[in-house]
């Protein structure tokens, strides 16, 4: 719905600035000749809008629940759009627009936006447009799924109701009354006619009503694994349902040579490059991290690298060395951030030296990030399938940085390994550019930032979570 919603919102935004800059400039009796010119000042304001309609979260809806909040985000979007149009216009001064006709379309552009998204709020919820959803089971992961549904509107889901019993797990915390045991599907399924059956059932041996699911299947109505649901709400897997003949026979998880080859040329390629655009931002870094605190100006630490191969991560120094061996975690050493420790972590400046981690192969840009050595032992005791983390090279940045932050405890880097599965199963070019895309709106906004991102001795693994 994301996707469809932001191409119809910009679609619209498109047409109707491309409308009303033809009708402000164009001659009476109408001089086709004017078309081009207001076809190009509207593809340039709607793409700019675009860009900061994406960067202002307005096609979140974890974020946009409400029209009322999407009325107050347009606003400080349309700020970052304009900032964006005058630095266009001071590249491209032909594609300029008087000041009236921008009046107007603006004019037309948020009463345009707000009734769409309006009228899309609105449709969320109604019964013709959403999928009629029966759930199998009642265990830890169909409590996730119907909390998931009931939070999110914009999956376009409606629960009408949950079959099984209370072998799974805890039936009164449920808020939809059970319809009755699986022995009775059928049934069920005949009268409720949902769209779509999600089995999350903690035990299936011997229970898995198989005839009924296939009745149902044949009879038009989808059935889909509760793993998979699941994955598809979150953008993450729930690894603690599943089971080892879950990884064995999936593909997913094993990425061709060829692949993995031809997406190391492009980091070499584009880390080379940074390198040689970034140098003097690197030098006066460098100089001033050296005037601010004593110290190295670089912190280097070993890290667990692709295949478990260690190599030793380079950043710059943020933090002040510590009198004794200091804790592992952020949490634990905010207070030995430096002056300039504190700006460079919050823009990401103290990222920059890991491009030659890039050019050396020992990492990509995107990735799960790398671990300390020391925290190792500790996460694959106590982190599901935590050896699959290796098996692509650790990034810079990753699909765990942009969607859950920095950890600071072992049960928040299990929730981080939940993300870093899903990156290494959906693995691709397309994917890897949207992470990048989300990575510099939170270096551009600031979100994510952490108390301390590590370095020096104690620093965050799980920590760092970066």
């Amino acid at each position: 719905m994301t996707l469809t919603l932001a191409i119809v919102e910009n679609t619209s935004l498109f047409a109707a600035v491309a409308a009303v800059l033809f009708a402000f400039t164009s001659s009476p009796l109408g001089d086709w000749s004017d078309l081009p010119i207001a076809l190009v000042q509207a593809l340039t304001i709607a793409a700019c809008c675009a860009v900061s309609f994406y960067y202002n979260d307005l096609y979140d809806f974890r974020i946009v629940r409400s029209l009322g909040v999407f009325a107050a985000r347009l606003l400080q979007s349309l700020g970052l759009a304009f900032i964006l149009l005058a630095a266009l216009y001071g590249l491209a001064p032909a594609i300029n627009i008087a000041n009236d006709a921008f009046a107007l379309c603006l004019l037309v552009s948020v009463p345009l936006l707000l009734t769409l998204r309006g009228i899309s709020y609105g449709l969320m919820g109604r019964t013709p447009f959403v999928e009629r959803v029966l759930i199998l089971g009642t265990s830890p992961l169909a409590h996730k799924i119907v909390r998931e549904i009931d939070n999110r509107p914009d999956l376009r889901h409606l629960i009408v109701g949950i079959a099984g019993d209370s072998i799974d797990g805890n039936v009164a915390s449920l808020p939809y009354p059970l319809l009755g045991p699986l022995e009775h599907l059928d049934k069920i399924v005949r009268e409720l006619k949902p769209d779509r059956l999600i089995v999350a059932l903690a035990e299936r041996r011997a229970r898995l009503p198989v005839r009924q699911l296939l009745d149902a299947r044949l009879n038009g109505t989808f059935v889909e694994e509760g793993v998979d649901a699941y994955e598809r709400f979150t953008g993450k897997l729930a690894i603690e349902s599943l089971t080892p003949s879950n990884l064995i026979f999936s593909g997913d998880f094993g990425k061709s040579r060829w692949k993995l080859a031809a997406g190391r040329l492009l980091n070499f390629g584009l880390a080379v490059t940074g390198v040689i655009l970034a140098a003097p931002v690197m030098g006066v870094l460098a100089i001033l991290i050296k005037l601010d605190s004593a110290g190295p100006v670089f912190f280097i630490q070993e890290r667990m690298g692709m295949h478990g191969k260690r190599f030793r991560l380079i950043k710059f120094r943020t933090m002040r060395a510590a009198d004794v061996h200091p804790s592992e975690w952020a949490c634990d050493n905010t207070a030995r951030i430096t002056r300039v420790g504190k700006w460079l972590r919050k823009f990401r400046l103290d990222e920059l030296p890991q491009l030659f981690n890039v050019i050396q192969g020992d990492m990509n840009f995107v990735g799960p990030r790398p671990h300390p050595v020391s925290n190792f032992e500790l996460f694959v005791e106590n982190i599901p399938f935590y050896s699959l983390r290796a098996v692509v090279r650790p990034g810079i940045t990753g699909w765990a940085q942009v969607r859950y932050g920095y950890a600071n405890n072992l049960d928040e880097e299990i929730e981080k390994m939940r993300y870093d599965l899903y990156y290494i199963k959906h693995l691709s070019a397309w994917f890897d550019l949207r992470i990048l895309f989300d990575t510099v709106k939170t270096v551009m906004f600031g979100r994510g930032t952490p108390a301390v991102n590590g370095d020096g001795a104690g620093h965050r693994a799980a920590v760092n979570g970066r």
